[in-house]
């Protein structure tokens, strides 16, 4: 069964940076797609971005191209989200998701069938 735990949330000003993590078990992932989506009050969940585990071809949503960063070290098992040049739209909970690979890789929340907890990006104006 896969287990996802995110860490790196927090409070931090506009123009801050924050990065996420997503400590990942439970399964051998070279055949999975991992992605980061959020959730803001009152909103749907929402893409970020997301990576193909064994060739590490991404996907941004373009609200976040060319300030966050989506990586992953096959060593530890684990995600990251880097969050550069933050705004106070970007608040939300951030969600850490897999699936087994899908081509072209999945921007739909519905299409993950595994999740984090979550963990709480707050920034401030």
């Amino acid at each position: 069964q896969v287990q996802l735990v995110e860490s790196g949330g927090g409070l931090v000003q506009a123009g801050g940076s924050l990065r996420l993590s997503c400590a990942a078990s439970g399964r051998t992932f070279s055949r999975y797609t991992m992605g980061w989506f959020r959730q803001a009050p009152g909103k749907e969940r929402e893409f970020v971005a997301a990576i193909r585990w064994s060739s590490s071809s991404t996907s941004y949503a373009d609200s976040v191209k060319g300030r966050f960063t989506i990586s992953r070290d096959t060593a530890k098992n684990t995600l990251y989200l880097q969050m550069n040049s933050l705004k106070p739209e970007d608040t939300a909970v951030y969600y850490c998701a897999a699936r087994v690979d899908l081509y072209p890789i999945s921007r739909s929340a519905s299409r993950y069938d595994n999740w984090g907890q979550g963990t709480q990006v707050t920034v401030s104006s």
